[in-house]
């Protein structure tokens, strides 16, 4: 299991991009369109938007130190919480047979898709509830638009909801990391909807991997509003270092304990 693991990790290289670390690029969706579907031959990938922002930093931020420590400490935290992983894995099978995994397209680092994964959560038709759920709800509807997440989720399980309390439902994340798809400490994953609402902001979140965990999430996770989030986002590439991402990963399990924003 963990030779299988280490292998995952290795089979992507950072593939740095030409170009003065200040400089931010816009690309035409055919070409992220082509690149992604390199990366991911199923084929399976969220709509981009006409333009896609790319940053042109040589290194993501935080460079080798950084990438060093998300390779050593998501292998050992996979080792250590193997047997929590079965235990979650067998209890989503039990509760109605679904599949245990949910992925969903990310936009990450440079603006690359990928599948961020989690425990499954939700009911197997999650896209059909909370559509008719919309439909039927025009406050939701609104919440839905503004935040992209609602306090009252009609798709989330009984199961689920213990989950997300203990952020339980995010431990697979630790695979994206060793894929270098994620990092420990990071802006929070966004889907392409979500680009516009950075509006210039964008370029920082692109600048790094998303993380399992942030300044968001030891700032009231869900309770900030979106600008605060960008604004979180921003500061922490501008003021990166390798003791505040200690210190992020230090304040969250406070912040998981206290159940500080979650829903």
């Amino acid at each position: 299991m963990a030779n299988g693991i280490f292998a995952l990790a290795m089979r992507r290289r950072e593939q740095p991009i030409s170009g003065p670390s200040s400089r931010v690029a816009r690309v035409s969706t055919s070409a992220v369109e082509h690149q992604t579907e390199s990366r991911f031959p199923h084929g399976a990938r969220e709509s981009t938007p006409n333009i896609v922002w790319l940053t042109g930093r040589e290194r993501p931020v935080g460079g080798t130190t950084k990438r060093c420590f998300d390779l050593s400490a998501a292998f050992a935290a996979i080792l250590f919480l193997l047997p929590l992983f079965c235990v979650v894995s067998l209890a989503i099978k039990l509760s109605d047979r679904g599949p245990v995994f949910y992925r969903h397209r990310r936009i990450g680092l440079n603006g690359m898709a990928f599948d961020c994964l989690k425990f499954r959560s939700m009911v197997t038709n999650a896209d059909e509830v909370l559509a008719h759920y919309l439909a039927a709800n025009s406050e939701a509807a609104r919440e839905w638009k503004e935040t992209h997440k609602l306090k009252r989720d009609p798709r989330v399980t009984a199961l689920g909801r213990s989950m997300r309390k203990t952020s339980l439902d995010e431990l697979p994340q630790l695979l994206n990391i060793l894929k270098g798809e994620m990092s420990f400490v990071g802006p929070r994953p966004i889907v392409t909807e979500e680009v516009p609402k950075y509006g210039t902001g964008i370029g920082h979140y692109l600048s790094t991997r998303p993380g399992l965990t942030g300044p968001w999430q030891v700032n009231g996770r869900n309770d900030i509003d979106y600008v605060t989030r960008v604004a979180f986002d921003r500061e922490y590439v501008e003021a990166w270092s390798f003791s505040r991402d200690l210190a992020i990963i230090a304040k969250t399990a406070g912040a998981v304990i206290a159940a500080r924003g979650s829903y």
